[in-house]
């Protein structure tokens, strides 16, 4: 039974690494690009988050307003950033992301602070009742309400990318920017919504992250913790951050319980990125991601 409930632990926690993921393969998909800034983007939108709702604005309002910042967020670092650089050296858009990176947890904390801040979106970390009465397992309702919305916005997201005209287009400009501006694709107005859409996850991230941490700095760095799942999955592929996160997590946790022991503990921390980089070894795109042919 506790193997089980080390388990489960690890699965829905790998959820939530999943989500944070989620946010660098939107950028990977649209730009060819790893966005280093997506754990600043993180920090931002949980600090403004936690920050309207102390100003005494009600949760919903304060969602919704701190997605309005990301939205314009998005539209600046369209418009001022990427729009000048379009078709340029993949290199150059990274070393943009690393810039931004920097810009938008000096900004964070310029506007709001630099202090830690609880936050609390209503969902309590106590153990279900219900399910340990049922089964005899000890899982957190936090864990599983949490897992439940971290779902939801991947299987969102995962139809606009598979269903919709939109999600066609994104794929079509993350092969060739200029090929897809010839065809009539609004390259601009792609990569503000796909910016807009990282941001929308970031906002989700950061509040349920935040809600367990803390919203402080660290939570920018929590956007490390989506590394092996992205080498594990694939930097495009959705599906491929959805199940790496879960491999992640439960792997993660069942290291850290059985293997813990014999190494002097601490395999969390690192266990991860050693599995990565063992399918790194054999699969170098991920488990899921495409291969990368190119003729010379």
């Amino acid at each position: 039974m506790f193997v089980l409930e080390v388990f489960i632990s690890g699965l829905l926690s790998g959820v939530m690494y999943s989500l944070v993921a989620l946010g660098f393969v939107l950028i990977f998909k649209a730009s060819g690009v790893f966005n280093f800034a997506q754990g600043a983007m993180v920090l931002l939108a949980a600090l403004t988050f936690v920050r309207f709702i102390e100003m005494g604005i009600p949760l919903w309002l304060a969602a919704i307003m701190t997605f309005g910042v990301m939205i314009v967020l998005a539209i600046f670092i369209e418009r001022f950033l990427l729009r000048p650089l379009v078709n340029q050296p993949l290199i150059t858009l990274f070393m943009l992301t690393i810039g931004l990176n920097y810009f938008l947890e000096g900004l964070a904390q310029a506007v709001w602070d630099a202090e830690v801040h609880g936050l609390d979106i209503g969902i309590e970390d106590v153990p279900w009742v219900g399910l340990e009465q049922a089964t005899g397992l000890l899982i957190s309702m936090f864990d599983v309400i949490s897992a439940l919305i971290a779902m939801g916005l991947v299987i969102i997201l995962s139809i606009v990318f598979n269903k919709t005209k939109v999600g066609r287009a994104l794929r079509a400009v993350s092969n060739d920017h200029q090929a897809a501006m010839s065809v009539g694709i609004p390259l601009n107005r792609i990569w503000v919504i796909v910016w807009a859409m990282s941001g929308l996850v970031a906002l989700v991230a950061g509040a349920l992250w935040g809600t367990r941490l803390g919203v402080q700095f660290s939570l920018s760095i929590v956007a490390l913790k989506a590394l092996p799942v992205l080498i594990l999955g694939g930097f495009n592929s959705i599906m491929g951050a959805i199940v790496a996160g879960l491999i992640i997590g439960a792997s993660e946790k069942l290291g850290e319980v059985f293997l813990g022991p014999y190494v002097g503990g601490g395999i969390e921390s690192f266990f991860p990125y050693v599995l990565a980089m063992m399918v790194l070894f054999w699969r170098p795109q991920g488990l899921f991601g495409d291969v990368i042919i190119e003729r010379v």
